[in-house]
């Protein structure tokens, strides 16, 4: 990856909604030679697909969790059951495996506290090998991008 690759990545993670003309011209390529390198880059596994974001607030999606989950047992077997039950709940927007005193740490939505409540004893609480369950309600949003910083 060269400087012009970066360079064409950080300018069409900005503005997505950029024809490849334009996304050409605003990094001094060709239309088909911007084309060629962001198939490449595509090919390669630095580009993982389009995407979307919605307005989670829009939405009346106001609450942000961040849940830390601690398993029963940490062997290969409960941890993939845990990690396949995930994937089955659209509310949890992340997961992430960790280090330290917790075993993942989740980010859920819910349009209001009672909704999350309902999702914590009739989902969470039942996901595969749960030993506890710690939920912390974000106040507000100070940052959340998907840009990387390439």
């Amino acid at each position: 990856m060269d400087a012009t690759d970066k360079k064409l990545l950080r300018t069409h993670q900005s503005h997505p909604s950029m024809s490849m003309s334009e996304l050409g011209e605003a990094i001094g390529l060709s239309h088909s030679a911007c084309w060629k390198r962001l198939k490449r880059m595509e090919k390669d596994g630095y580009i993982d697909g389009p995407a979307i974001l919605l307005n989670q607030n829009a939405l009346g999606l106001t609450v942000t969790v961040i849940v830390q989950v601690k398993l029963e047992k940490n062997a290969t077997k409960q941890l993939d059951e845990f990690e396949r039950a995930i994937h089955d709940h659209p509310a949890i927007l992340a997961c992430f495996s960790m280090s330290g005193a917790s075993d993942y740490m989740l980010r859920v939505v819910a349009t209001s506290i009672e909704d999350y409540e309902v999702f914590l004893k009739e989902k969470l609480a039942n996901l595969p090998h749960v030993s506890s369950l710690n939920s912390s309600f974000a106040l507000k949003t100070i940052k959340s991008t998907t840009m990387l910083p390439v």
